[in-house]
């Protein structure tokens, strides 16, 4: 015969979470937290709203001991990375200063699952319980991580379908050719009444005064420097101007009058994180959409002027208009300009090769003065303007015959077409594909046949491309230069910096006697 096995219950004497006594009448510390995710004005009254209402809703509990309202305008709710009112709120919670966190709904608390889980569970763990009010859900709840996990997912999802029609919307505007740019950084222009760009006439005479400068063979550093110096304010409003600016400046086709739209895209909804658009999705160009602040013969010059400098193997000085336009003969490095008894009456300042003496065999080329590069200079370009009406006839010939791009052009377009077109047909493929049964067989022998094609296609668009834009350069140059020359006079008196700028492409010294200059043309005269 068994024996009789009684069992008693020892009832619970603290709450589960907070570890008080059941019986104490202990008022738990509560925040609200508040969130809108624009900065518009049609949402500050839902964001004023949810303050007032909170501070009322917890004040009017008496077991309630109102502690703050927390709050975040203006910022996105799928990531917790940028919410400061947010991170400040579970810093006191985690110190003990909170005991619950009141809040209208999971979407406003976060729509990424993996922060929502994370953020909920630490504070779990120190005892602080979270109310979603729309949802009804407390996080103390045995339901309550279940149902949170769902309405997380579902708020991650709209937040994604939400960043997918910001996306379309956004690809729709530049495929119509509609331009925005970020106007309280953009030096140069205002926003118009109907949304594009008004030229600001004050900003439009530092952009003007970079290119100028540039064009004048100063560095990116060395205009930097300058602008600084002289408390011109940065696009941002800084005081300090970086090389990265002025590049920005110097590269940019809006300044032209043009504009090319989706430079960059979003890759993550949830961490916002951008990337460089290199040909993952289309992009636009919009030629004379607004007033030009620099003239576009003016912007292609820099332009080549960007590309010389940087592929050249010889480092390029701005400190003076002669740096790297002055070659030894001897070597072929460039000539430099160096400080003759610098601290007495005696004082001069000469140009040699920077390499003379690096060698065994040092480099015989004379060093020469300022004066002796600006009359020979003189001297070959008054040799060129002699014969103006050959040399312009000459140019003008070598342009039509040589530097046609008419047909490279028209085979451009053809290529852009095609590429687009089986780009499409591949990316249709792979969809049908994932959502259909086929035949694996027939469906990979059709890929690899498009495949081909778009490789095929893609690399003649490439080489034309390459082809087109070594074209264009030399075309802009031989029309820059005869812009120029023809607005010359038959024979120069005095030395200039725009004449110098605009005709010669480089010197050559090989002895006192012997300057070469090549101008632009191509053309080679001794002094």
């Amino acid at each position: 015969m068994g024996v009789n096995r009684k069992v008693k219950t020892i009832p619970a004497t603290l709450t589960k979470f907070t570890a008080t006594p059941i019986t104490e009448q202990k008022k738990r510390r509560t925040a609200g937290y508040a969130r809108v995710s624009t900065d518009h004005d049609d949402q500050f009254t839902s964001y004023a709203a949810q303050i007032d209402y909170y501070t009322n809703y917890i004040k009017g509990r008496d077991d309630w001991e109102f502690v703050d309202v927390y709050t975040d305008e203006g910022i996105t709710g799928t990531s917790t990375k940028r919410r400061e009112g947010f991170k400040n709120m579970i810093a006191d919670a985690l110190d003990g200063k909170i005991d619950l966190i009141v809040t209208k709904s999971v979407s406003r608390f976060a729509r990424n699952t993996v922060d929502s889980l994370t953020t909920i569970r630490k504070l779990k763990e120190k005892g602080v319980e979270v109310y979603f009010e729309k949802e009804n859900i407390w996080t103390f709840d045995s339901k309550g991580e279940l149902l949170l996990t769902i309405m997380s997912s579902l708020a991650q999802e709209e937040s994604r379908s939400i960043s997918e029609n910001c996306t379309w919307g956004q690809r729709k505007r530049f495929a119509d050719g509609k331009v925005t740019v970020p106007f309280k950084r953009f030096l140069g222009y205002d926003r118009g009444p109907d949304g594009n760009l008004v030229v600001n006439p004050e900003q439009a005479v530092t952009i003007k005064r970079i290119y100028s400068m540039f064009l004048q063979g100063m560095t990116y550093h060395g205009i930097a420097k300058q602008l600084t110096d002289d408390g011109i304010l940065t696009p941002g409003g800084k005081t300090n101007w970086n090389q990265s600016a002025v590049k920005s400046i110097l590269t940019n086709e809006k300044y032209k009058g043009d504009a090319l739209l989706q430079k960059s895209y979003t890759t993550d909804f949830l961490t916002k994180k951008t990337k460089v658009n290199e040909g993952e999705i289309p992009q636009y160009y919009v030629e004379n959409n607004h007033e030009a602040i620099i003239e576009p013969e003016v912007f292609e010059m820099v332009q080549r002027e960007i590309l010389k400098r940087g592929r050249g193997k010889k480092y390029h000085s701005g400190v003076h208009i002669f740096s790297t336009k002055i070659k030894c003969g001897c070597c072929g490095s460039w000539y430099g300009s160096k400080v003759w008894h610098s601290n007495s009456k005696y004082r001069k300042v000469i140009w040699q090769c920077n390499h003379k003496f690096d060698n065994d065999e040092r480099c015989d080329t004379p060093h020469l003065y300022e004066d002796d590069i600006k009359a020979a200079f003189l001297s070959a370009a008054n040799q060129l303007l002699s014969c103006k009406d050959s040399v312009i006839a000459d140019a003008e010939e070598m342009m039509s015959a040589i530097l046609d791009t008419t047909v490279l052009e028209k085979e451009q377009d053809e290529l852009l077409e095609e590429t687009q077109l089986i780009s499409e047909m591949v990316q249709a493929a792979i969809r049908e594909n994932a959502t259909v049964a086929l035949d694996q067989t027939e469906y990979q022998k059709r890929y690899d046949s498009l495949s081909t094609k778009f490789d095929k296609s893609k690399a003649r668009l490439e080489q034309v491309m390459a082809d087109l834009q070594q074209m264009q350069l030399q075309r802009a140059e031989y029309e820059s230069f005869l812009k120029t020359f023809k607005q010359l006079p038959d024979s120069l008196e005095e030395f200039s910096i725009d004449s110098w700028n605009s005709l010669v492409e480089y010197a050559t010294v090989y002895s006192t006697d012997d300057i070469r200059f090549t101008f632009k043309n191509g053309q080679e005269i001794k002094a």
